[in-house]
């Protein structure tokens, strides 16, 4: 009988490095991400291919996706079905692991995708599926959506991830030297490595002992991305023991989660050796919102290539060549000619402007400095600030700017949909003065186009809940300058009328300032600035605008970049 090599095998030919995410943006067509997260663990997983790291992903199916959104002209958000068919990408592997899951067996499959690179690099990404014929209805839904359902549902699919993803690998002949986990949903692996590193109880007195803790934290890496409290996933031990069972003492698990409830931020910073926040800011507000612990910080970066527009690749390819794989070739920007980024920059605007009358029956024009606002819709992202005063905007912006929106509010975000609604009522009230538009269903595809196609991009969130915000490096990846709040990257890639402009100052822990109060000091910054500095500058030193987008590219894509980032996690945290 003829041998058939399974189709991991040149992948367990060497140790590697594991990478754990619930979301991962692959491909715009494959519904597996949500937004901001998703999209940096795809971005960091390219430049693993790109550099030949030896990695491997993995993370859930979500097969029925997140959603597609709808907004009707009113405003108001609807939610459709984004089911995307795996057969069409991925290739299913024959293995099986089970894990229990409310007193009953789970199996569990993997689909394979192979993330390739033109370095020769390959990165294998695991998608994990319930949905098999042998188990219950209930179970087979587990890998179905994308951060939906309740809190049953979200730990039902944590143990699939975490503990299932462990299992799938032992289970293929994967030998892992490093688990890092993205985010603390995956942080049930842990429990998992406590499993398999028991020591001898005959030798040691102590029971908790039993557990090797320090085994278990030295191969672990975990990276928050959170710097709001609500933010991090908690679980009553009541739910946890009724869905996953007492695997180890709860005693045991209390000292690691926290003796109120599992707290996966807890689980993962108690059991893991290297711990990082996502930008300088970030690893600050993070030891204060977990005093003693040790937070490194590594800022984010996106993958230069796939970020840039097809028109700004032209250009970097004619005089950076090399660039998509050694971005630090950036510095070198002034070899571009003016006149050539200029054209480059309108080829993208047209673009982006066609498709915004196209989809929203708006009269916007090429000519006009467009600002362009995209991002998950969730209230502390202050997608209306612009519009605080409506008659102040039209008096500066009336035939000088024109606005263009995107982005999705999560099914349960009451407050993220009035936000919509809001921004509706304010494009609806500036109708014959400013001009402005929402497109709808916000994903991969359209954020590039966005990015690259308006002259400036503009980000408003209430520090210091921007973590680090990626959406700004993909602008500056086009050569478009960022007006923005100073948190999260910003605060390292802003140099004021150089790369582009702050808006308001840098948030102060414990300032005696109420959020309406900041609000209305960051909206007069913000139309002050667009009114005496940029609008006159895009419209009157066109030399000094271009310069500012050159060093958007010379001093922040050359920068901030999951290269860049990778080499730093590669030094700092997996080869400790």
């Amino acid at each position: 009988m003829e041998h058939i090599e399974s189709p991991v095998a040149e992948f367990l030919k060497s140790p590697k490095i594991a990478y754990f995410s619930m979301e991962i943006g692959i491909l715009n067509d494959m519904h597996t991400y949500s937004g901001g997260l998703g999209v940096l663990a795809g971005d960091t997983i390219r430049s693993a291919a790109d550099l030949k790291i030896p990695l491997l992903a993995v993370t859930l199916l979500s097969k029925k996706g997140y959603f597609r959104q709808a907004i009707d002209p009113a405003g108001n958000q609807s939610e459709g079905p984004a089911d995307w068919d795996p057969a069409k990408f991925t290739e299913p592997l024959p293995e099986k692991i089970y894990l229990e899951i409310e007193g009953r067996h789970v199996a569990v499959k993997a689909w394979l995708f192979v993330q390739k690179s033109i370095t020769g690099g390959k990165v294998p990404i695991l998608f994990l599926d319930t949905d098999l014929p042998e188990n219950a209805q209930t179970d087979r839904e587990i890998t179905w959506h994308l951060y939906g359902g309740d809190e049953r549902y979200r730990l039902k699919q944590e143990i699939v991830l975490g503990m299932g993803g462990v299992r799938i690998l032992r289970k293929l002949g994967f030998d892992i030297r490093k688990y890092h986990m993205n985010e603390g949903h995956a942080s049930l692996l842990t429990l998992e490595l406590l499993l398999e590193h028991q020591r001898d109880i005959e030798s040691v007195w102590d029971e908790d002992l039993v557990w090797d803790v320090d085994k278990v934290k030295e191969m672990c890496v975990f990276t928050t991305h959170t710097p709001v409290e609500a933010g991090h996933d908690r679980f009553s031990y009541e739910l946890v023991k009724d869905v996953l069972g007492e695997i180890i003492p709860l005693r045991v698990l209390k000292k690691l989660a926290g003796q109120e409830k599992l707290n996966m931020t807890h689980l993962a910073l108690n059991l893991t050796e290297y711990v990082n926040g996502v930008a300088k800011k970030h690893k600050e507000v993070s030891m204060m919102m977990f005093p003693g612990y040790e937070f490194s910080s590594i800022t984010n970066g996106v993958h230069s290539f796939t970020w840039t527009h097809k028109n700004l690749r032209l250009l970097y390819d004619k005089h950076l060549p090399g660039w998509a794989n050694e971005p630090e070739l950036f510095v070198r920007v002034d070899r571009l000619p003016e006149d050539e980024l200029w054209a480059a920059h309108m080829a993208c605007k047209r673009e982006l402007i066609d498709l915004v009358n196209r989809k929203t029956g708006s009269s916007m024009n090429c000519d006009t400095l467009t600002i362009g606002f995209a991002r998950r819709a969730t209230a502390y992202k202050r997608g209306t600030l612009v519009f605080r005063d409506l008659e102040r905007l039209a008096r500066i912006g009336a035939g000088k700017i024109q606005l263009v929106f995107a982005g999705k509010a999560h099914p349960k975000d009451t407050p993220g949909k009035a936000g919509i609604k809001k921004i509706f009522d304010c494009i609806a009230g500036l109708k014959g003065k400013v001009e402005a538009a929402y497109l709808p269903d916000y994903d991969m595809e359209l954020a590039l186009t966005l990015v690259s196609g308006v002259d400036i991009w503009l980000n408003t969130p209430r520090p210091p809940r921007e973590a680090s915000g990626t959406s700004g490096m993909k602008a500056a990846h086009n050569g478009v300058p960022n007006f923005s709040i100073l948190d999260g990257w910003w605060i390292e890639g802003h140099i004021e009328g150089y790369t582009g402009w702050a808006i308001g100052s840098v948030y102060t822990e414990g300032a005696d300032v109420t959020e309406e109060e900041r609000d209305a000091q960051d909206a007069e910054d913000l139309y002050r600035k667009l009114e005496e500095i940029i609008i006159p500058t895009y419209y009157n030193n066109r030399h000094l605008w271009i310069r500012i987008m050159q060093n958007a590219i010379g001093k922040n894509a050359y920068y901030f970049n999951t290269h860049r980032m990778m080499l730093r996690y590669v030094t700092e945290a997996y080869i400790r």
